[in-house]
């Protein structure tokens, strides 16, 4: 088994037992390798251990059952991906998503901050294969229904030195930067990670005036700092706008075409 698969079968295994008790052992087990193997392995790829893979994705799960399911309650949904009270539920909710549960199901409607994460590019150029590749293909019938409509494409200016300050600061850009989209999107536009720190706002709406108009209204903020203990870090983001050019709408494609309006904004 060549890398590119053991990741692919380390990353099915973890999705498919979000709910058990998943080990950095167990995973290895299933993809045939060792422990420190795999954890090597998934950390110069991603840039995470599989175990902060693993609380993120519960948390990403989490996140859309509050609000998915409002009469669900929160120690249910504390349960059901193995946290064994509220509190534990809630302290691993704040530290991944920077308030209660409580209040993020009151106030929120962007609920996939960490994606299920795919195996690398193998094809493509350089730029292409240095992406991190996340699964958005469950909204593939939403891009078919709106491939005349405009898209804002967005990335975080700078996130490696804020990650050198901490990946928790660094986290808590990414929160922000999704607020910011958030923020002047209208009710059925909709906002969902593209990679690392790339984010994109499929509008509904075939005006490229509308679109620019949000992208401006994004970048107006440049510069606005978000607070980590204590210290203020200035945020700032490119944005551009795009949609899907090709006769016949294909997942890679689209996907490509995103981040490849990006790379030409910078």
């Amino acid at each position: 088994m060549n890398n590119l698969e053991l990741l692919a079968d380390a990353l099915a295994y973890m999705e498919e037992n979000l709910c058990e008790t998943i080990t950095a052992e167990a995973a290895a087990r299933n993809c045939f390798c060792s422990k420190s193997c795999l954890e090597k392995l998934f950390r110069s790829v991603y840039g995470c251990s599989v175990k902060e893979y693993v609380i993120k994705r519960r948390m990403t799960k989490a996140a859309k059952e509050l609000i998915q399911n409002p009469e669900k309650s929160v120690l249910d949904i504390a349960l059901s991906y193995g946290y064994q009270s509220h509190e534990a539920f809630t302290r691993a909710f704040e530290q991944s998503r920077g308030c209660s549960p409580t209040a993020f199901r009151s106030r929120n409607r962007f609920t996939d901050i960490f994606p299920r994460l795919q195996k690398p590019f193998e094809k493509g150029d350089a730029y292409m294969k240095q992406r991190k590749p996340v699964d958005i293909s469950e909204l593939y019938d939403l891009f078919l229904e709106r491939r005349d409509c405009y898209f804002i494409c967005c990335d975080i200016k700078g996130l490696v030195p804020i990650n050198e300050i901490s990946v928790k600061a660094g986290d808590f850009a990414i929160l922000e930067a999704v607020r910011r989209m958030e923020s002047f999107a209208a009710e059925d536009d909709i906002v969902f990670r593209i990679g690392g720190d790339e984010f994109a706002l499929l509008t509904n709406s075939r005006d490229i005036s509308y679109a620019r108009r949000l992208a401006e209204l994004i970048t107006g903020r440049n510069g606005e700092t978000i607070c980590f203990e204590g210290r203020e870090i200035p945020l700032s983001l490119y944005a551009t706008v795009t949609r899907f050019e090709g006769k016949h709408l294909k997942y890679d494609e689209l996907f490509v075409q995103l981040h490849q309006s990006i790379l030409e904004s910078k």
